[in-house]
């Protein structure tokens, strides 16, 4: 029985995940400050909706229309999917959030009822340094990623990365919560930044870990399969 996956919206991606995402999985995008956690989050939202898939976004960064206009700089007009019922942006602060995650029963409901597909939490590291202990925060992002899951959707948690080693998210919790993992990296050389994406691990299905290169253009996220990082 083959397994049913979710185009991301990236070009080049699918091609690395042998088409997608896998239906109900929870991904943590791993990656530093700049390399495009939001725009990937906002991309993979934007893909859904218009294969009319109801997503929601969890910002614990943005503001509601900061992400909007974000969205609009790259062409996408979340605002009438909004409008239309099909897309809920949430914006709380990490301190609610936790609060939220502590009732994660009436999340869950939430978005049963509003019927989400496809899900973004923005960001997860935002969300761990609200819990006492490192042991509270792994089980509570834990029953997050249940929570999208038995709830039906299939989800995105970014997070940043580890300053001083971006393999890993700063705190080092999402990874082991997540049915995958994709890491975003900088590297700058000749006074220029080359970023690059590598699938690190996806649960249930055969995947490339190559490293491939990747820009942020006009249009969003378009990885370079054809190309090699130097």
């Amino acid at each position: 029985m083959s397994m049913e996956k979710l185009s991301t919206g990236i070009e080049g991606l699918d091609e690395l995940l042998n088409g997608g995402i896998p239906k109900g999985h929870v991904v943590a995008v791993v990656g530093s400050f700049g390399t495009g956690k939001t725009t990937f989050g906002m991309q993979f939202l934007y893909e859904g909706l218009k294969n009319g898939e109801k997503g929601m976004f969890f910002s614990l960064e943005e503001d509601v229309e900061s992400i909007l206009e974000t969205a609009r700089s790259f062409g996408w007009d979340l605002q009438s999917y909004m409008e239309n019922n099909m897309l809920s942006i949430i914006k709380s602060d990490p301190g609610q959030a936790g609060e939220a995650l502590r009732r994660i029963d009436e999340m869950k409901k939430v978005i049963e009822q509003f019927g989400v597909q496809r899900f973004v939490l923005d960001s997860a590291s935002l969300l761990e340094m609200t819990f006492d202990s490192r042991q509270e925060a792994r089980m509570k992002l834990f029953e997050m990623a249940r929570m999208v899951k038995s709830a039906g959707a299939t989800g995105i948690f970014t997070a940043e990365a580890d300053t001083t080693n971006p393999d890993y998210s700063r705190d080092g919790i999402v990874e082991y919560t997540a049915d995958g993992v994709i890491r975003l990296t900088y590297e700058i050389s000749g006074g220029e930044v080359q970023l690059s994406v590598r699938v690190v691990k996806m649960r249930r299905t055969s995947h490339s870990r190559t490293r491939k290169p990747y820009e942020i253009t006009d249009s969003g996220i378009v990885v370079k399969t054809q190309s090699e990082v130097f």
